[in-house]
Formats: C-alpha cells, sequence, structure tokens
C-alpha cells in the first residue's frame, strides 16, 4: 500500500494504530482490496512521492472491504456522484500498525536487490497505490529492513 507520508505516513499509522484505507479511486486497485485482501494479511507500507521514496513499515489488514465512505461525503476530494449507498463503487479494508522499520528501504534499494526485478512496483507504468507482491518478495524486503516478518 503506498501513501505520501504528508498526506498519510507510517509515524501517523503508528499513532492512530488503525486506519481504513479510504479515498483508492482506481478500479484494479479497489478489486485488490475486495477480492483479494484478506483479514490477518500483512502489508508493506511504502512512502511514494517522498524524497527517497520506498518501504518504511508493516500494516495488518483488520477488517474486510467494506463501502468506503468518502465516496459518499459530498465535501470529499474522494466524493463521487455515481455512487449510492445501494449501490456503492468504491470499498476500502481496515489496516492496522505492526511496525516501523529499522531500516527505510528506498526504492533504489528495491531496485537493486536480486529477486525483485519482477516485482510490480518495478515495473514501468506501475503506478496503483495498492499492488500485490509474492511472498519472496515479502521476504526479501523485510530482510532488507532487518525485520523479521510476524505471522
Amino acid at each position: 500500500m503506498k501513501s505520501e507520508p504528508g498526506v498519510y505516513s507510517i509515524d501517523t499509522l503508528q499513532r492512530e494504530g488503525q486506519t481504513l484505507w479510504e479515498g483508492v479511486r482506481n478500479y484494479q486497485a479497489r478489486n485488490f482490496m475486495m477480492k483479494d485482501m484478506k483479514v490477518g494479511d500483512m502489508v508493506l507500507f511504502y512512502h511514494s512521492n517522498a524524497e527517497p521514496s520506498g518501504v518504511a513499515g508493516l500494516a495488518q489488514v483488520s477488517s474486510p472491504a467494506v463501502a468506503d465512505p468518502s465516496q459518499f461525503k459530498r465535501r470529499s476530494k474522494s466524493y463521487d456522484a455515481k455512487s449510492s449507498t445501494e449501490s456503492p463503487r468504491w470499498f476500502c479494508v481496515s489496516v492496522r500498525f505492526v511496525k516501523k522499520f529499522e531500516r527505510f528501504v528506498s526504492l533504489a534499494q528495491l531496485r537493486q536487490t536480486p529477486g525483485l526485478a519482477a516485482m510490480r512496483l518495478l515495473q514501468k507504468g506501475q503506478r496503483l497505490s495498492i499492488m500485490p507482491v509474492t511472498g519472496q518478495e515479502f521476504e526479501r524486503i523485510c530482510s532488507l529492513a532487518s525485520t523479521a516478518p510476524r505471522p
């Protein structure tokens, strides 16, 4: 899961403990949350549009996908006039803070790490805010951060 640290950072999640990952307005990213993410799944928390960008820590999916409440709030930048409570278009999961990495894993470091070349994040044109990683990719990134992943 990617977030700009000026908007919502790993430190914010640590302070709050848990958040609803609302405001995602890409169908593919929405589908990952709706269909693929399950309670208990671990999440790499990635700081995007930062200097440097990279993986800052771990979160965990703490609730199944629900209708994103921001789509119904007229004053929200994520408001969707075509969505209704009877037929919502957008969904989101809750995530809880697990750990801030001991060592930030930069995008440059990810690009240089053997075994990560096929990772979606590193492919040209991949700008999704939510994307799956393989178990091997997850383990490798946790290893780079000197953090053992929690079950």
